[in-house]
C-alpha cells in the first residue's frame, strides 16, 4: 500500500487566517480521509421534517398516486409539492 505523508496543520494567528488558509488548501495533503471517514456515525441527527397524519378519501389518494406515477415521483412528494404551491 502506498502511504502518503501528511503535512502538519499550521498554527494560525486567528480564525480569519485559518479560514483563508482552508479556503485555498488542498485538505487531502493534511488529512487521510480513509481513516477519518471510517466508522463515522451521526446518531443524534434530528429529522428536518415532521410526520403528519391526515385522513383523505381513498379516491383522492388513488388520484394522487396516479398523478405521481405520471410525474415519476412518490405520491407523498407530490402532496408536499401541492401543499407548498398552495401556500405561495
Amino acid at each position: 500500500m502506498n502511504k502518503v505523508k501528511q503535512k502538519p496543520i499550521p498554527k494560525f494567528k486567528n480564525r480569519v487566517n485559518e479560514f483563508e488558509f482552508w479556503q485555498k488548501a488542498d485538505t487531502s495533503q493534511y488529512f487521510d480521509y480513509k481513516k477519518v471517514l471510517r466508522g463515522v456515525r451521526f446518531p443524534n441527527l434530528k429529522l428536518t421534517s415532521k410526520p403528519v397524519t391526515i385522513r383523505l378519501p381513498i379516491s383522492l389518494v388513488e388520484r394522487l398516486k396516479v398523478e405521481a406515477n405520471k410525474q415519476d415521483v412518490p405520491y407523498q412528494a407530490l402532496v408536499k409539492q401541492i401543499l407548498y404551491k398552495a401556500l405561495l
